[in-house]
Protein backbone atom coordinates (compact mmCIF):
# COMPACT_ATOMS: atom_id res chain seq x y z
CA UNK A 1 0.00 0.00 0.00
CA UNK A 2 2.82 2.41 0.91
CA UNK A 3 4.54 1.73 -2.44
CA UNK A 4 1.31 2.47 -4.31
CA UNK A 5 0.89 5.73 -2.40
CA UNK A 6 4.44 6.82 -3.31
CA UNK A 7 3.93 5.91 -6.98
CA UNK A 8 0.69 7.92 -7.07
CA UNK A 9 2.31 10.95 -5.44
CA UNK A 10 5.31 10.86 -7.78
CA UNK A 11 2.93 10.54 -10.74
CA UNK A 12 0.93 13.57 -9.57
CA UNK A 13 4.09 15.60 -9.14
CA UNK A 14 5.35 14.62 -12.58
CA UNK A 15 1.99 15.46 -14.12
CA UNK A 16 1.94 18.89 -12.49
CA UNK A 17 5.47 19.65 -13.71
CA UNK A 18 4.87 18.78 -17.33
CA UNK A 19 3.75 16.20 -19.82
CA UNK A 20 4.41 12.48 -19.35
CA UNK A 21 4.35 10.59 -22.57
CA UNK A 22 5.87 7.85 -24.65
CA UNK A 23 8.15 8.88 -27.47
CA UNK A 24 8.36 12.34 -28.98
CA UNK A 25 5.59 14.89 -28.61
CA UNK A 26 5.07 18.30 -30.10
CA UNK A 27 5.95 21.29 -27.95
CA UNK A 28 2.68 22.88 -29.08
CA UNK A 29 0.78 20.17 -27.17
CA UNK A 30 2.70 21.08 -24.05
CA UNK A 31 1.98 24.83 -23.72
CA UNK A 32 5.57 25.60 -22.76
CA UNK A 33 5.73 23.36 -19.67
CA UNK A 34 8.77 21.20 -19.06
CA UNK A 35 8.53 17.96 -21.02
CA UNK A 36 9.16 14.62 -19.34
CA UNK A 37 9.66 11.65 -21.64
CA UNK A 38 9.51 8.12 -20.30
CA UNK A 39 10.99 5.43 -22.52
CA UNK A 40 9.12 2.15 -22.92
CA UNK A 41 12.45 0.46 -22.16
CA UNK A 42 13.12 2.41 -18.96
CA UNK A 43 13.48 0.33 -15.82
CA UNK A 44 10.81 1.30 -13.28
CA UNK A 45 12.15 3.10 -10.25
CA UNK A 46 10.77 4.90 -7.24
CA UNK A 47 11.86 7.82 -5.14
CA UNK A 48 10.98 8.40 -1.52
CA UNK A 49 8.86 11.49 -0.87
CA UNK A 50 9.30 13.76 2.15
CA UNK A 51 6.51 16.04 3.38
CA UNK A 52 8.06 19.11 5.02
CA UNK A 53 5.26 20.70 7.04
CA UNK A 54 5.02 24.48 6.51
CA UNK A 55 2.03 25.13 8.78
CA UNK A 56 -1.31 26.81 8.21
CA UNK A 57 -1.61 29.62 5.64
CA UNK A 58 -4.31 31.87 4.23
CA UNK A 59 -5.07 31.15 0.58
CA UNK A 60 -7.08 32.98 -2.07
CA UNK A 61 -7.55 32.14 -5.75
CA UNK A 62 -7.14 33.94 -9.06
CA UNK A 63 -8.08 32.97 -12.57
CA UNK A 64 -10.11 34.42 -15.42
CA UNK A 65 -8.56 37.90 -15.55
CA UNK A 66 -5.02 36.46 -15.74
CA UNK A 67 -5.67 33.39 -17.95
CA UNK A 68 -3.21 33.32 -20.87
CA UNK A 69 -0.96 36.04 -19.45
CA UNK A 70 2.68 35.49 -18.56
CA UNK A 71 3.44 34.38 -15.00
CA UNK A 72 6.44 35.59 -13.01
CA UNK A 73 8.43 32.49 -14.03
CA UNK A 74 7.77 33.18 -17.75
CA UNK A 75 5.20 30.50 -18.54
CA UNK A 76 1.69 31.16 -19.77
CA UNK A 77 -0.86 31.13 -16.93
CA UNK A 78 -3.49 28.42 -17.23
CA UNK A 79 -6.25 29.05 -14.71
CA UNK A 80 -7.21 25.36 -14.72
CA UNK A 81 -3.69 24.04 -14.02
CA UNK A 82 -2.78 22.97 -10.48
CA UNK A 83 -0.47 25.90 -9.73
CA UNK A 84 -0.02 28.61 -7.11
CA UNK A 85 1.66 31.94 -6.47
CA UNK A 86 3.81 32.67 -3.42
CA UNK A 87 5.84 35.73 -2.51
CA UNK A 88 9.23 34.02 -2.19
CA UNK A 89 9.15 30.20 -2.53
CA UNK A 90 11.33 29.13 -5.48
CA UNK A 91 9.57 28.49 -8.78
CA UNK A 92 8.95 24.78 -9.22
CA UNK A 93 8.40 24.15 -5.50
CA UNK A 94 5.79 21.41 -5.09
CA UNK A 95 3.25 21.82 -2.29
CA UNK A 96 0.46 19.71 -0.89
CA UNK A 97 -2.36 22.10 0.04
CA UNK A 98 -5.23 20.89 2.25
CA UNK A 99 -8.50 22.75 2.89
CA UNK A 100 -8.93 22.72 6.68
CA UNK A 101 -12.76 22.93 6.43
CA UNK A 102 -13.41 19.91 4.19
CA UNK A 103 -10.14 17.92 4.19
CA UNK A 104 -9.75 18.11 0.38
CA UNK A 105 -6.12 18.11 -0.69
CA UNK A 106 -4.25 18.84 -3.92
CA UNK A 107 -0.64 18.98 -5.12
CA UNK A 108 0.40 22.28 -6.76
CA UNK A 109 3.52 23.81 -8.29
CA UNK A 110 4.69 27.37 -7.58
CA UNK A 111 4.91 29.27 -10.89
CA UNK A 112 4.00 32.86 -10.00
CA UNK A 113 4.46 35.62 -7.41
CA UNK A 114 1.80 36.92 -5.08
CA UNK A 115 -0.63 37.35 -3.47
CA UNK A 116 -0.41 41.11 -3.20
CA UNK A 117 -3.08 41.55 -0.54
CA UNK A 118 -1.94 41.77 3.09
CA UNK A 119 -2.76 38.74 5.20
CA UNK A 120 -2.74 36.25 2.31
CA UNK A 121 0.06 33.72 1.83
CA UNK A 122 -0.89 31.76 -1.31
CA UNK A 123 -2.78 32.63 -4.49
CA UNK A 124 -4.15 29.43 -6.01
CA UNK A 125 -5.22 28.86 -9.60
CA UNK A 126 -8.94 28.45 -10.30
CA UNK A 127 -8.36 24.73 -11.00
CA UNK A 128 -6.77 24.34 -7.58
CA UNK A 129 -9.60 26.29 -5.95
CA UNK A 130 -12.15 23.97 -7.61
CA UNK A 131 -10.25 20.88 -6.40
CA UNK A 132 -10.20 22.27 -2.85
CA UNK A 133 -13.89 23.26 -2.91
CA UNK A 134 -13.17 26.93 -2.16
CA UNK A 135 -14.56 28.79 -5.20
CA UNK A 136 -17.53 30.25 -3.32
CA UNK A 137 -15.57 31.24 -0.22
CA UNK A 138 -12.69 32.93 -2.04
CA UNK A 139 -10.29 32.94 0.92
CA UNK A 140 -9.65 29.96 3.21
CA UNK A 141 -7.15 28.58 5.70
CA UNK A 142 -5.05 25.71 4.36
CA UNK A 143 -2.46 23.32 5.73
CA UNK A 144 0.65 23.38 3.54
CA UNK A 145 3.47 20.85 3.18
CA UNK A 146 6.37 21.03 0.74
CA UNK A 147 6.85 17.77 -1.15
CA UNK A 148 10.54 17.05 -1.58
CA UNK A 149 11.89 14.09 -3.53
CA UNK A 150 14.96 12.24 -2.31
CA UNK A 151 17.75 12.54 -4.83
CA UNK A 152 18.57 8.84 -4.76
CA UNK A 153 16.48 6.80 -7.21
CA UNK A 154 16.07 3.14 -6.34
CA UNK A 155 14.72 0.24 -8.41
CA UNK A 156 11.16 -0.65 -7.37
CA UNK A 157 12.16 -3.94 -5.73
CA UNK A 158 14.51 -2.22 -3.24
CA UNK A 159 12.11 0.07 -1.35
CA UNK A 160 10.82 -1.21 1.97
Amino acid sequence: MQRLKIVIIVSLIAASVGFIGFGDTSASENNGAAKIIISRDAEPSMTAVNFNQMGVMTASWYGPRFHGKTTANGEQYNQMALTAAHKYLPFGTILQVTNLKNGKSVVVRINDRGPYIDGRDLDLSKGTALALGMIGRGVIRVKVAEIALDTEIKPIGTLN
